[in-house]
């Protein structure tokens, strides 16, 4: 009995020792391995921010900063650096910028991604030195712009962010949640169901105007000119406080707006129109109007699509008759999103607005979508073919 006691006491001893020993040696290298972490730590914050100098991370859980935003810390001179992650061509890509006190980037680079042309690389180095307007003209890389972009925005993003952390002010709605605002303030009738008017007529004074929306419940419509947001009511009549020029040019683009009348082309009666032509209609004005199916992934530019794709991608396009595109819009797509969907974003298919035969292919493909492109584009071309075959083609006499 006295042995086991013995041992247990002993036993006793011995953690005891142990425990003792551990607290000295982790109060020991405790601080040893804080400074290796905040050491390491501040050399990827130095990277972006070589002038900074003790980095203090900061708690943001008061604050409403954009979603990309993970990480703040905050330096002795009042900079910024913020870690953040957003979606290019891949999600994930996580990158860390820092701002000066002055309210210009001093760095910015990519922690990580998932893209595939190595963009994100080197990219970062474009915003040095740059403000938030310097940030806006930074052009994003042609075959690229998913990644690029993305960066960009992630960028302005930090800029935001260290002008809310320093007090200031920031409209963090994003493009669409503005644009819907915007719409709603101008015509209120409209009870915020918009369609953006898809354009059949070359107008006189179109240039002006950026945009037309009309109200799904017909009340009305609201035109985009730059900046500024001018609700028309059913009949016509500018409803928004404007100068004269402005009403004028934005009443008489309307009264053309609601004169269009279009009719069908039978486009059986004409030979050689491609059958992937699904129809076509004609404004009294002579302008085409044309929908056409392209082929998406997997066909590069072929007329079957390709069964991972489930559908082709269908095209509406409005083109004179001497063969410039008046307006483009992707009615429907099966591509991959993030990825040849990208051909349904107006940042594409825009670009084709104002293109002849000529220079329709001189537009930016779809990054990692080289083949969804390809297909667009032959579509387009096919398109200044059957207005050709429309305007001076022979009509099959059977």
């Amino acid at each position: 009995m006295k042995g086991q006691i013995k041992s247990i006491v002993t036993l006793v001893c011995i953690c005891t020792v142990v425990a003792v020993l551990l607290a000295v040696t982790n109060m020991i290298t405790a601080p040893i391995i804080e400074a290796n972490q905040n050491a390491a730590a501040n050399e990827a914050l130095l990277e972006v921010m070589p002038e900074g100098k003790n980095f203090q991370k900061v708690d943001v859980s008061g604050y409403t900063l954009p979603s990309t935003v993970s990480e703040v810390y905050k330096e002795q001179g009042g900079g910024y650096v913020i870690r953040l992650t957003t979606t290019g061509y891949a999600s994930g890509m996580t990158l860390m910028v820092g701002v000066r006190a002055d309210g210009t980037v001093s760095g910015a680079v990519c922690l990580s991604s998932g893209e595939t042309l190595g963009h994100e690389k080197t990219f970062g180095q474009n915003f040095v030195g740059k403000d938030a307007a310097g940030v806006d003209a930074v052009d994003t890389v042609s075959g690229a712009t998913l990644t690029t972009g993305a960066y960009r925005a992630a960028v302005k993003d930090a800029l935001n962010t260290a002008t809310i952390l320093g007090g200031g002010s920031v409209d963090l709605r994003t493009e669409e949640e503005i644009l819907a605002d915007n719409l709603d303030a101008a015509l209120p009738s409209a009870d915020g169901e918009f369609t953006k008017l898809f354009i059949v007529e070359v107008i006189e004074g179109i240039d002006a105007i950026d945009a037309i929306y009309t109200a799904n419940n017909e009340t009305g419509a609201v035109c985009v000119v730059g900046e500024q947001f001018i609700g028309v009511g059913a009949n016509g009549a500018v409803i928004s406080e404007c100068d004269e020029a402005t009403k004028a040019n934005v009443e008489s683009v309307m009264a053309v707006v609601r004169a269009t009348v279009v009719e069908d082309v039978d486009i059986s009666a004409f030979e050689g129109i491609h059958q992937n032509v699904i129809s076509v209609k004609k404004t009294q004005s002579g302008n085409y109007i044309i929908d056409i199916k392209a082929a998406g992934y997997g066909i590069n530019g072929g007329d079957k699509y390709h069964a991972a794709t489930g559908e082709y991608t269908y095209i509406r396009v409005s083109v004179t008759a001497g063969g410039k595109i008046i307006d483009c819009l992707t009615l429907a797509h099966g591509e991959t999103e993030n990825i040849g969907g990208v051909c349904a974003k107006e940042e594409f298919y825009g670009q084709f607005d104002g293109k002849t035969e000529a220079d329709y292919e001189n537009v930016d493909a779809i990054s990692g979508a080289t083949i969804t492109t390809d297909g667009y584009k032959t579509a387009i071309g096919r398109v200044f073919e059957t207005v050709k075959i429309l305007e001076g083609g022979a009509e099959n006499e059977e």
